[in-house]
């Protein structure tokens, strides 16, 4: 009964973070064995336990080419892994759930809410629902886009695969890819780089993925409803912007640049362009050689990574909604204005006191553990800081630094891609001692700022 007692006890972001933990070690423990491997070897147990992080926090750093290095078997294990990290290990456990006709508990609604990010547990269940549903026909069509486009390159059982895989790779914004087993290791999608075709589908999958099942269903529902909610407004114009300032930017600075899109022809300059200014909405996936940028744009990746993707999707970062309500801060405090106000809609300050905390605890973290690699890696930092930022916006980008990684470097950046998947908030909530309520309140007191 103690027992019992003390389970129930668990706070929803301390079952969050057990959960991806046991399925991470898991997957390590599979990804170890020598089935898993194409040369029937094990793989070294902190490379299987790097590669079922990133793919379980749908990252897709790697030490080992999952293509080369990985089997048939070893590859289902991988994107298992980014299936249950991409939805979540409570939203499958939801579905089984309701495939039974089992009823969902408070409790079990209250880890459901903290999973997804979600203000109120109003219309939980139902949103579950929809993310299963959406989940599956995207990612289904997505597959026989890819299949169909591949199945002129490679056999119909490999194109099959192909299309699966990198259609649940992209949708959850993991960024792992079977093309080093094909063309040459760690070389992504870059021998696609001017295929109109790869480019539309990989990065249709890479926005629907990284925007949020809640806006999503108000899209799909919008026929009906006839408006958007504030949330999705702010999403979708975020997102946009970000894309196409990214994509001109980018070319701008990479048009003479001979390593990326200095050879290409002006179509070809264009796809790629907008593919790497969408790749880091926390996706991954290149078709340029990410070494071969500039620092100028290199800099300004790390940027985009550190934004991220949205609220209640696959991705990671500080989320666009952060990002915009940061700018609105600024914005609102330069205007002599006492409210942050979007869509004729005034923010509640308990949203702005939440987004400076994220972001700031995202910064110090980002800075703290590229300060530590600095001493430990020999590399330039600004690798480094491309590094770590990529893994802690669960982007998957890599400068090549990944696989020359010492113990330290790999268990650090492990680290940041757990921290990047959960929320850094949602950890700080898991670890800290249980809440007491305040009894008092100290006096206002005023500092001087700036």
């Amino acid at each position: 009964m103690k027992k019992k007692k003390r389970w129930l006890e668990i706070s929803p972001p301390r079952l969050l973070v057990l959960g991806f933990a046991v399925i991470i070690l898991a997957g390590t423990l599979l990804l170890a064995l020598p089935i898993s491997s194409r040369t029937g070897t094990p793989t070294p147990l902190i490379d299987a336990f790097f590669t079922a992080t990133s793919a379980t926090c749908v990252t897709g750093l790697v030490v080992v080419d999952t293509g080369s290095h990985f089997n048939v078997f070893g590859q289902v294990v991988i994107i298992s892994l980014i299936q249950l990290g991409g939805l979540g290990f409570m939203t499958m456990a939801t579905l089984v759930a309701l495939l039974l006709r089992k009823k969902i508990s408070l409790r079990e609604r209250l880890i459901l809410q903290e999973a997804m990010n979600q203000i109120t547990m109003e219309g939980i269940v139902r949103l579950i629902r929809k993310v299963v549903i959406y989940s599956v026909c995207i990612q289904a069509a997505g597959a026989v886009l890819f299949t169909i486009r591949w199945s002129f390159d490679f056999p119909l059982w490999q194109a099959l695969g192909l299309g699966v895989f990198h259609a649940i790779s992209f949708f959850n914004n993991a960024g792992f890819d079977l093309f080093g087993g094909i063309y040459e290791p760690f070389t992504g999608l870059t021998n696609y780089v001017g295929d109109p075709f790869v480019n539309i589908i990989s990065m249709a999958l890479i926005v629907l993925g990284g925007i949020g099942f809640i806006v999503i269903s108000d899209v799909i529902e919008f026929r009906k409803t006839r408006r958007l909610s504030l949330h999705s407004k702010v999403v979708l114009s975020t997102t946009g912007l970000l894309i196409m300032i990214g994509a001109a930017v980018i070319f701008a600075f990479e048009y003479t640049n001979n390593r990326t899109l200095g050879t290409l022809s002006l179509g070809e300059k264009l796809w790629a362009a907008l593919f790497q200014s969408v790749s880091p909405r926390t996706a991954g996936a290149n078709t340029v050689d990410i070494a071969g940028l500039r620092q100028a744009t290199q800099f300004f990746t790390i940027i985009l990574m550190f934004i991220g993707a949205s609220p209640g999707s696959t991705g990671g970062g500080i989320k666009t909604t952060t990002f915009t309500t940061l700018v609105g801060a600024v914005l609102a405090m330069i205007r002599g204005k006492e409210d942050i106000v979007l869509f004729r809609n005034r923010l509640a300050k308990d949203r702005i006191n939440k987004a400076v905390t994220l972001s700031m605890f995202a910064l110090l973290l980002v800075v703290g553990v590229s300060m530590i690699l600095s001493t430990t890696e020999d590399h330039h930092f600004l690798m480094i800081l491309f590094e770590v930022t990529s893994a802690f916006g669960t982007v998957g980008l890599s400068m090549g630094l990944t696989p020359d990684l010492t113990l330290v470097g790999k268990l650090l950046i492990c680290l940041m891609m757990f921290v990047g998947r959960l929320g850094p908030l949602t950890l700080a909530y898991a670890l800290q001692p249980k809440a007491e309520k305040e009894l008092y309140r100290y006096p206002e007191g005023r500092i001087m700022i700036g």
